[in-house]
């Protein structure tokens, strides 16, 4: 029996519930893959146990479907305290990954747009691809303003060890994410040296710095005016002192050695202003980092694919895949 979209998408959380039970297991996928998909999701646990470290009480999980188009579903989801990967493999593997982290405003994690469209996008284009459902620091979290870090540095860590199943090489693992999963990306690969958790495993000696990252119309700074709103409160709370909005701003933080960074923003958005991306870019300039800069007149926020349709920033991916040749993310035929 053939699955339609929908149903294969919505297998792959319902068989996440599953794994978050055993450690590292992986969810069993459908039988039959989707005609648009190169292969079936499979679901990665995160931590031992499913559940992620640190938790001070109880969460609910909630699925919210958010579009009325039962064609173009847009689910968001929060309420994550079992943190996991949904994993997308290319009919013909290129040799490198990449881990995406959706945004949400650290109020949840938008699923469909900054996810799994993306994912099937870049696994056409050969692309092993890891869609981060990361718990959101707002949630009552004792590592605070770390909990998402924590859980995209583990992550980082499992794909590189988990590489030669996969048929990639560990060296090749990317970044992206959109908006407030961009800050995610970005204090990754600021960050990525930084102890946030204590090794647990073999996998935790594999290192975290990313090849290479794309923070999309992304959150950067954690003071105000630039900073946005609601991600700033969710990581930081209602009255943060100036030495944590520096610590959780990454254009604030970046190492010696940051990876290349490709950053993309409309001069529209009127959610996180494009001075984020600008200060983020000049950051990188000053330690000497690679850095591709594309800014749009118009796209608004959150545009992702479906919403870049008919305008001129519709060619950002294709814009990403060239610039990702460049880097070596991509070896050139």
């Amino acid at each position: 029996m053939t699955m339609d979209r929908r149903t294969l998408l919505a297998s792959g959380l319902l068989a996440g519930a599953a794994s978050w039970r055993a450690e590292g297991m992986m969810a069993p996928s459908p039988a039959t893959p989707s005609d648009d998909l190169p292969d079936t999701p499979e679901v990665i646990s995160l931590w031992p146990g499913g559940a992620g470290p640190g938790r001070l009480r109880p969460i609910a999980q909630e699925i919210v479907e958010r579009s009325k188009d039962p064609a173009l579903p847009d689910r968001a989801i929060h309420g994550i305290s079992h943190p996991r990967m949904v994993v997308f493999r290319p009919k013909q593997p290129n040799g490198a990954a990449v881990l995406i982290t959706p945004g949400g405003g650290y109020v949840r994690v938008v699923i469909d747009r900054e996810g799994y469209e993306m994912a099937r996008w870049l696994a056409a284009r050969g692309f092993t691809c890891f869609v981060l459902f990361y718990r959101l620091p707002g949630e009552g979290w004792a590592t605070g303003p770390d909990t998402a870090l924590i859980d995209a540095q583990r992550a980082i860590r499992l794909i590189r060890d988990r590489a030669g199943q996969y048929g990639f090489d560990p060296a090749r693992v990317a970044t992206m994410g959109f908006s407030a999963g961009g800050h995610l990306c970005a204090d990754l690969a600021s960050r990525f040296d930084a102890a946030v958790y204590a090794p647990i495993d073999e996998a935790d000696h594999q290192p975290a710095r990313p090849f290479c990252a794309a923070p999309i119309y992304p959150v950067i700074s954690m003071t105000p005016p630039l900073a946005h709103a609601g991600s700033r409160q969710q990581m930081l709370g209602d009255h943060p002192t100036a030495a944590q909005e520096a610590a959780h701003s990454p254009d604030r933080n970046i190492p010696g050695n940051p990876p290349p960074h490709f950053l993309l923003h409309a001069e529209d958005d009127p959610a996180v202003p494009v001075g984020n991306t600008l200060a983020l870019r000049d950051a990188l300039k000053a330690k000497g980092a690679k850095v591709e800069c594309h800014l749009f007149e118009r796209g608004g926020h959150g545009f992702g694919l479906r919403n870049a349709a008919g305008k001129p920033v519709a060619i950002w991916p294709q814009l990403w895949l060239n610039w990702a040749q460049t880097t070596g993310l991509v070896k050139q035929a």
